[in-house]
């Protein structure tokens, strides 16, 4: 069974960074899909970025391309977001994401959660 545990979320200012982290114990990390969504007060769950194929290919979403980084650490069973240039539209709880197979965009198709960790930005 999946578990996942979201860590590094905070308060920044607008330009800065903040980088996400989210350890996964039974998770397969050559086979499947690692993914961050966001989800802010009154609007839809966001699929921002994953990572799948061991690593080899990402997705990222238009409003985020450019700026934030998604990568994994299979040794430390790890996955991180960097997030830089924040802008308070950023402003969401994050969530971390995994599952054994993924969607045609490339996001983890039923996933198994974290818990979510809070990003602030502020201008």
């Amino acid at each position: 069974q999946v578990q996942l545990v979201e860590s590094g979320g905070g308060s920044v200012q607008a330009g800065g960074s903040l980088r996400l982290s989210c350890a996964a114990s039974g998770y397969n990390w050559r086979s499947g899909c690692m993914g961050w969504f966001r989800q802010a007060p009154g609007k839809e769950r966001e699929g921002v970025a994953s990572i799948y194929d061991n690593g080899r290919s990402t997705y990222y979403a238009d409003s985020v391309k450019g700026r934030f980084t998604i990568s994994q650490d299979n040794a430390k069973n790890t996955a991180y977001l960097q997030m830089d240039s924040l802008a308070p539209e950023d402003s969401a709880t994050y969530y971390c994401a995994a599952s054994g197979s993924r969607t045609a965009k490339g996001l983890p198709f039923a996933p198994t959660w974290g818990q979510g960790t809070q990003v602030t930005v502020s201008s």
